[in-house]
């Protein structure tokens, strides 16, 4: 097990934010040294161990500080055990199962740098959380017409499976 972890996110509305920080309390309750900060905030990847990076997905892809961030740390992310995690609301519509898709929009981010486990997780749907007028409107139609349910579908259990299994796989 590496002696310290970084839990690193992009998040506009708050839901990746909670994803990172169950991410890092897992990892911490497995023994290890985490830190979880946005992206936004780290410079160095030094120190760091491993590390864990995550954002949510808008527009099919990821926010675009986030695949900055990988653009700017490829080489330090390439000698580091690395993980990713998407946090995307696709994956909560009712009909279908868009996983590969989502999967999908995260083929950038593999390009730079090979993961050595990948989360999905579905989101929060807080349609007056939406900045544009025009989605907002694209949401409630959505909701209207049985696409998804507005409100939190963030799977925890899956959530915390996924960095339980981190444990083994960031050394």
């Amino acid at each position: 097990m590496p002696n310290k972890i970084l839990v690193t996110y992009a998040s506009r509305t708050g839901s990746t934010t909670g994803v990172a920080q169950a991410i890092g309390t897992a990892l911490t309750q497995g023994g290890a040294q985490v830190e979880v900060r946005p992206m936004s905030e780290v410079q160095d990847l030094t120190p760091y161990d491993a590390v864990v990076a995550g954002s949510a997905i808008h527009n099919q892809a990821w926010l675009p500080e986030a695949l900055q961030f990988i653009q700017a740390h490829q080489a330090e992310l390439a000698q580091k055990p690395f993980a990713d995690f998407s946090v995307c609301i696709t994956l909560a519509m009712k009909e279908g199962d868009y996983r590969s898709v989502v999967a999908g929009w995260v083929q950038p981010v593999r390009d730079l740098v090979k993961p050595v486990s990948e989360g999905l997780f579905a989101g929060v749907l807080d349609i007056n959380k939406v900045p544009s007028f025009s989605d907002r409107l694209k949401f409630r139609a959505s909701v209207a017409f049985g696409v998804w349910d507005e409100g939190d579908h963030r799977d925890w259990t899956a959530i915390h499976t996924w960095a339980n299994e981190l444990q083994t796989k960031l050394h």
